[in-house]
């Protein structure tokens, strides 16, 4: 039970984490900025609908976590490999709001996986390439570096690291409110969810399990959902071969098959406050030969994201 709870927290401090960050991105107007602010023309936004924040909050926390992830390759004796996560020295490299988001998110899953197996000189290292890219993309002075590094340094401390996510994110809400711009938003929750997806398949490659193979499954529905935010913003060049490159995923998962069995409520405790959680189980139908296609792209489309 206290490992349940504890993997629960981890994952509401990733998602309040990432939250924040977009909330912060949504609310950079392009009055005042650069060349490249983030803002996609309005003559493009006109073509699509503006995404709520409780849908892309939906979004965020129905995205399988990589710490659940990491943890689950954990527990199938799968040891540590810097092999599964993107290096940090091409950040410099990353020229475009496009490229900082979509990467931003793709650290921030990469710092899941760091954290859970304590590594603690290269979580340094991702924070600081977070901390760049937030500032590129003119999002730093809503991230508290120096108490987020000095947290997540030690795995003890993910209670408080998820304290000050939220706060942080009260704080940045109201900006959320103002804007409902979710460009870059959207970016950022693409790259954990691919970045993820692209560990488990890694993982799964050398050490097949029933369990991963499930979770993997179960990306399917994210992958909808978020295919359906990005096409508000296919009008422009990048977003259009982003979904070109996810489509090949989805083309996949098509005939991968989910149903749902109801399970019993779960009670927990969350800042001294009990809440329920609902068990429900996904039955996931997918063949090795669906995983092997899936496994393939996911590679595919991940190493040219990051290449970018």
């Amino acid at each position: 039970m206290l490992n349940k709870i504890k993997l629960w927290i981890m994952r509401k401090a990733i998602v309040y984490l990432l939250v924040l960050l977009a909330a912060a991105a949504g609310s950079c107007k392009s009055g005042g900025q650069g060349k490249d602010s983030g803002e996609i023309p309005d003559s493009v936004l006109n073509q699509g609908i503006e995404i709520s924040e409780d849908v892309m909050q939906d979004i965020v926390q129905n995205i399988s976590s990589p710490v659940e992830m990491a943890a689950m390759i954990k527990d199938l004796g799968v040891p540590y490999s810097n092999r599964y996560i993107s290096p940090t020295d091409r950040v410099g490299n990353l020229t475009t709001s496009f490229q900082q988001a979509l990467n931003l998110g793709i650290y921030a899953a990469d710092l899941g996986y760091l954290n859970m197996n304590n590594k603690t000189s290269a979580v340094i290292d991702y924070l600081t390439s977070i901390k760049s890219l937030s500032d590129a993309i003119k999002v730093g002075q809503f991230f508290d570096f120096t108490t987020l590094k000095r947290l997540a340094t030690n795995s003890k401390n993910l209670d408080s690291l998820m304290y000050i996510s939220v706060h942080s994110f009260n704080e940045m809400d109201k900006y959320l409110h103002a804007n409902n711009r979710t460009n870059l938003s959207a970016l950022m929750v693409t790259g954990v969810w691919i970045e993820g997806l692209y560990l488990g398949t890694q993982v799964y490659k050398i050490t097949p399990s029933q369990m991963l193979a499930e979770r993997i499954g179960e990306q399917k529905l994210t992958l909808d959902q978020l295919m359906l935010i990005l096409e508000n913003y296919k009008q422009d060049k990048q977003y259009a071969k982003l979904l070109d490159d996810l489509q090949l995923l989805k083309d996949l998962f098509k005939t991968v098959n989910i149903r749902i069995e109801k399970g019993e409520p779960e009670m927990i405790e969350e800042n001294g406050m009990l809440t329920i959680v609902q068990n429900d189980k996904s039955i996931v139908e997918i063949s090795p030969e669906q995983l092997t296609a899936i496994i393939a792209t996911t590679e595919q489309v991940r190493n040219s994201l990051i290449s970018l």
